[in-house]
């Protein structure tokens, strides 16, 4: 596994010019630095690790890295691939990683106790969508003839519906219907399970406090974890008969002719929020000004990625396809990043949002983002016992720190990087999303009332 770390640059450039013009330079450039970061002290801690999964939704973390706004915030950043998410989780909390890439279940799971313990918190979402789900070639070819069509092509989004046949098949036959998502608490086995039930296929219980956690009781699918890029493998080896999984692990079934991707995340739920950027409360108390700074690096780098219509996509999967980050071919890479999303092979689509990284107000850490993956671990019993509403918010605002997040808002707008029409209006954000029923089964989502989403679900605890 290959690390990534950048040299220091130097501070003080020029060198071959005399003595009085360099020193004027230099105090022009002090100057500047200390009125646009008047209220921001110096890093803390200004060499840091951090570490992510091999997924096109780590873009934000290579981009500010080799674009150098880690290093315009005075942070010399090594970026190291982790082997799983448990072992990234483990890296944080033990202080081998000062921060990570992480599934936006992660920081909530662990701080209410869920898997392995500890208080991360998290000042940044870095995307929206993402994702999708995945089906071997003989299971698209049962499914096919459920799958209406329109003018001749597959109509889209494919209903967890056209799924279930096949998946009675099975059952009828006494065989498993067995399906790989990443991790327990990550947002693909959420839009993984959201699909099925919206489909009427119940995918299962976890039972912790019965020592349970498979989440397979009740299951007529059974769900169980793989590791993003051995999904390819794992489906062609006949393991699995689908998965969900984030890009370009889905783009790659194609190229390998070994899948289908029936189904994308913002088909599932338009616009979900998808990973985040996790740090231990304790790093966070203790270096309240590189926090900022990490937040003000990949804010810009977020923005980049999004600028003029995604201009720089192309670039971003060129860098993304590098070994030191995500190590597929730029093709493959570029087949989602760039705006377009292929299903069948040969049927490319246009979804210019498949990947959004600063738009709709992708980064800012919404407490509904938090209480929505709460509902869900409650939906299918990763939480034990029902909890009011009042548990939820104070869970959400526990781990989400968006205080964080506008004060380095704050930061760029001040130093003329961004502007205000950047960023939410800070005077009125109550950190919740409008209600929205932008999901595949059209339910309204609240995120005030979890109690009640909960109760409008048919398939799921209450």
């Amino acid at each position: 596994m290959r690390v990534t770390h950048r040299k220091y640059r130097s501070k003080l450039p020029f060198a071959e010019l005399t003595i009085p013009l360099r020193a004027l330079s230099t105090c022009l450039l002090l100057a500047m630095t200390e009125h646009a970061s008047a209220e921001l002290g110096p890093a803390e801690k200004d060499e840091l690790t951090f570490g992510f999964i091999k997924l096109t939704d780590m873009a934000p973390l290579a981009i500010a890295y080799e674009k150098g706004f880690f290093e315009d915030e005075g942070l010399y950043v090594t970026l190291r691939a982790q082997a799983n998410w448990k072992v990234l989780l483990d890296g944080v909390i033990d202080g081998q990683l000062d921060g990570a890439h992480m599934l936006a279940g992660q920081p909530l799971a662990a701080s209410i106790g869920y898997g392995t313990e500890a208080h991360i918190v998290t000042p940044l979402s870095m995307d929206l969508n993402g994702n999708g789900i995945t089906v071997s070639n003989e299971i698209w070819e049962a499914m096919r003839p459920h799958v209406p069509l329109h003018e001749g092509k597959v109509q889209h989004p494919i209903s967890a519906q056209a799924l279930k046949p096949v998946v009675e098949e099975y059952r009828a036959l006494g065989q498993p219907f067995n399906m790989g998502m990443v991790f327990p608490v990550s947002t693909h086995n959420y839009e993984l399970r959201y699909w099925l039930a919206a489909g009427g296929i119940h995918p299962g219980f976890y039972a912790p406090e019965r020592g349970d956690v498979s989440g397979t009781l009740e299951a007529q699918v059974q769900l169980s974890v793989t590791p993003p890029p051995q999904m390819p493998a794992t489906l062609e080896a006949g393991t699995i008969m689908g998965y969900s999984v984030g890009e370009p692990w889905n783009q790659q079934a194609i190229f390998k002719g070994i899948g289908v991707p029936v189904i994308t995340d913002y088909e599932i739920w338009q616009n979900n929020p998808e990973k985040v950027f996790g740090m231990s409360e304790a790093f966070t108390r203790e270096n309240p000004n590189t926090t900022v700074r990490i937040v003000k690096a990949m804010l810009r780098a977020g923005k980049w990625l999004d600028e003029n219509d995604n201009a720089n996509r192309e670039e971003a999967a060129r860098i993304l396809s590098r070994s030191d980050y995500v190590g597929a071919d730029y093709e493959v890479i570029a087949n989602s990043m760039t705006g377009t999303f292929e299903y069948e092979k040969g049927d490319v689509r246009e979804v210019p949002d498949f990947n959004v990284f600063f738009r709709h107000y992708a980064t800012y850490p919404y407490y509904s983002d938090a209480v929505w993956y709460l509902t869900q671990m409650r939906r299918w019993g990763q939480i034990s016992e029902s909890k009011p509403d009042s548990w939820y918010m104070e869970q959400a605002k526990r781990v989400y720190q968006p205080e964080i997040y506008e004060k380095a808002a704050q930061e760029l707008i001040a130093e003329g990087l961004m502007s205000p029409q950047d960023f939410p209006d800070f005077r009125v954000e109550t950190g919740f999303r409008p209600v929205t029923d932008a999901f595949i089964d059209a339910l309204p989502f609240d995120g005030t009332k979890p109690n009640a989403y909960l109760q409008s679900l048919s398939i799921g605890l209450k």
